[in-house]
């Protein structure tokens, strides 16, 4: 059986992410495509309890400061279960495994972010993910005005609804998130032949017809 392909997505909280990865899947389903999806942090039991600490804005409440060294290690952890648990699994069985966020994330948010620099990151990636890396990257980079807003009137209103307050990233300051928006631009650069940028803030729509074009021409195999 032919190994299956790894697409991953990274932009900011609020970028539309989550959305154009959730069309995405229907999109490829539609054309009975086998499609595994999957959130980082999370995913996993394990995943799922690392993500409770790292992204409830009441962590730190009950836990004391998380440092970012141990925050890199968390965010690790729960990437090395999602590849042992669910990635390779996907892949080996043909499937097409869409996540939203993986490596590029840490090395944004905690590299960029934290400041820990990007070779740290990389180097635990090669260490704890044995260096596996997407087929194909879509990072969506409208403005980060535009990506915080939404970002930050989600989560309120996701903790007014469901009781969850996932908004600890989210209160950070704006130098942070420029730091992190660099960061992205710099990956992007770096690594032109797996990442596609959409800089935009283009309608949903236009953006979900940018993804399926970007696919279809970079991996024209999954294309009935």
């Amino acid at each position: 059986m032919a190994r299956g392909y790894f697409i991953t997505f990274e932009g900011l909280d609020g970028s539309g992410k989550t959305t154009q990865l959730r069309r995405l899947t229907a999109w490829l389903e539609a054309q009975s495509h086998k499609v595994i999806t999957l959130r980082q942090p999370g995913g996993t039991a394990l995943g799922d309890r690392i993500r409770s600490i790292l992204l409830d804005s009441r962590s730190e409440s009950t836990l004391g400061a998380i440092s970012p060294l141990a925050e890199m290690a968390l965010m690790f952890a729960d990437r090395a279960q999602a590849i042992h648990e669910i990635i390779l699994p996907a892949l080996e069985s043909g499937a097409i495994v869409l996540c939203d966020r993986y490596t590029d994330s840490s090395e944004a948010y905690q590299g960029g972010g934290r400041q820990l620099g990007s070779e740290r990151i990389l180097a635990m990636h090669r260490a704890v993910c044995d260096n596996l890396q997407p087929d194909l990257t879509l990072l969506l980079l409208p403005s980060l005005e535009s990506s915080l807003a939404r970002a930050r009137r989600r989560n309120q209103r996701n903790a007014k609804q469901k009781g969850t307050d996932e908004n600890r990233f989210e209160r950070e300051n704006d130098a942070f998130y420029h730091r992190v928006y660099e960061a992205y631009e710099t990956i992007a650069n770096r690594e032109s032949n797996r990442v596609v940028a959409i800089r935009n803030d283009a309608s949903i729509e236009d953006i979900h017809r940018q993804i399926c074009e970007v696919v279809s021409s970079r991996i024209p195999v999954l294309v009935s």
